[in-house]
């Protein structure tokens, strides 16, 4: 079930908690991917993932938000050219392989067809491409709590969402964790925020941490070609087809 996009935009740009989990998260995407290696690259989101596509819009040749049809769309981003369209769960209007980085959040757990989802997201990936698939921890306080929106949808276990991934052709490049701190709008977690997160660093990736993040990349399956292994497994015979030679009867007599 996919949340209202009204319902995310005031959370992650009304309130004071969802500003606090947008930066949390986005530092992480930052750390992996910095802002100089998008240049000149084609930077996709879906889901509702433009908190964490900012940072981009500088440098990145084009940055799309892929907001799915059941959720809504909004333009964003603000103040700017917008760059955001409504797209269904399993066609995107994109071309196969132009997307160099991909960003998925609040789009694998709540859809209804996440197999088809993660095929689309193979789809449009380009050789070499990275994506990160942002889900909430099962493990995690977030995914237990309805006041945000990481308490929707199907939380995962690290096993889970890596041996998914990896069902769709995806390798797991790295994984990580984000929002130590708890999900209280309280005036005392929201000023140590910082620390808490700073702390989990400290941590194991599945016990503490409020979201998931695993980094993959497009694996690009060698190309086959049809009948050359069943050729190459036979024993090569020259004269194969040709008749036996017998001597003639024309000469037999005169010797």
């Amino acid at each position: 079930m996919h949340l209202d996009v009204q319902d995310l935009r005031n959370f992650y740009y009304r309130s004071m908690l969802g500003r606090a989990a947008q930066k949390a998260i986005r530092d992480k995407v930052l750390s992996l991917w910095p802002k100089a290696q998008s240049k000149g690259q084609t930077v996709a989101g879906y889901g509702f993932a433009v908190p964490l596509l900012r940072p981009y819009l500088s440098t990145a040749r084009r940055v799309i938000g892929l907001m799915p049809a059941p959720q809504g769309v909004m333009p964003w981003p603000a103040g700017m050219p917008n760059v955001s369209v409504l797209v269904e769960d399993t066609l995107w209007p994109l071309d196969t392989g132009v997307v160099d980085r991909l960003v998925v959040m609040h789009g694998l757990e709540t859809s209804d067809t996440p197999t088809q989802l993660l095929d689309e997201c193979y789809r449009v990936l380009g050789p070499g491409g990275r994506a990160l698939f942002v889900a909430p921890n099962r493990a995690g306080l977030w995914a237990r709590s309805d006041a945000t929106p990481f308490g929707y949808g199907r939380p995962y276990s690290l096993g889970q969402l890596e041996g998914q991934l990896r069902e769709h052709g995806f390798q797991v490049e790295r994984h990580l964790s984000s929002l130590y701190q708890p999900p209280s709008g309280k005036r005392f977690w929201r000023k140590t925020g910082t620390f808490w997160e700073r702390a989990g660093h400290q941590l194991p990736v599945i016990l503490a941490g409020g979201v998931l993040m695993v980094e993959v990349t497009k694996q690009v399956p060698a190309p086959k070609r049809p009948g050359l292994a069943q050729a190459v497994r036979r024993p090569l015979k020259v004269l194969e087809g040709l008749g036996v030679p017998e001597p003639s009867t024309s000469r037999q007599g005169k010797l």
